[in-house]
């Protein structure tokens, strides 16, 4: 059986556990994300990416952020929320305004079609959501879950100015 204390070649391996734990973890998030977007792919023809990024412009104040906020927001590179951004402009969905203080920087703004697609798509993720994940656990493994993925977001995601993350770069 493995334990988790150092090896004769410095490593400290996962013990069987933990192995067990990890595997787990990529299998269910894999077999979530597939799910999530299939299901977008089929009621609204886009991946589960872009949804996520109409959800947040349609949060967002005036249904608009700017592109490096959302990028931020996304957790994804510039050059790939741009592709994203330019996709999602071709289906009228999003558009893009020049930001007068800056002339570098742009916002990204959510369309009244593309508010309209989103309530339109929004019930049926809900429902995608629910039953994958929430209907599956207890309302305690739901907050121990949600404590467990907080405190790992937390970890990765360093608060301190230069952190090397590439939705900054």
């Amino acid at each position: 059986m493995n334990t988790a204390s150092d090896s004769a070649d410095g490593h400290r391996w996962l013990t069987d556990e933990e192995q067990r734990v990890w595997r787990s973890y990529l299998h269910a998030t894999t077999l979530l994300d597939d799910h999530l977007d299939r299901q977008l792919q089929r009621d609204a023809g886009m991946p589960h990416m872009y949804y996520g990024l109409l959800v947040s412009l349609g949060e967002a104040p005036r249904r608009r952020l700017r592109m490096t906020e959302l990028a931020r927001k996304s957790k994804i590179t510039r050059s790939r929320l741009s592709h994203a951004i330019a996709r999602l402009e071709n289906n009228g969905w999003v558009r893009r305004e020049d930001c007068p203080s800056d002339k570098r920087g742009q916002f990204a703004v959510l369309t009244d079609e593309g508010a309209q697609v989103l309530r339109r798509t929004a019930p049926g993720h809900v429902t995608a959501v629910r039953q994958a994940l929430f209907d599956r656990l207890t309302p305690e493994q739901q907050k121990t879950l949600g404590e467990i993925m907080h405190i790992v977001a937390e970890g990765l995601q360093p608060s301190e100015a230069g952190a090397d993350l590439p939705w900054l770069r």
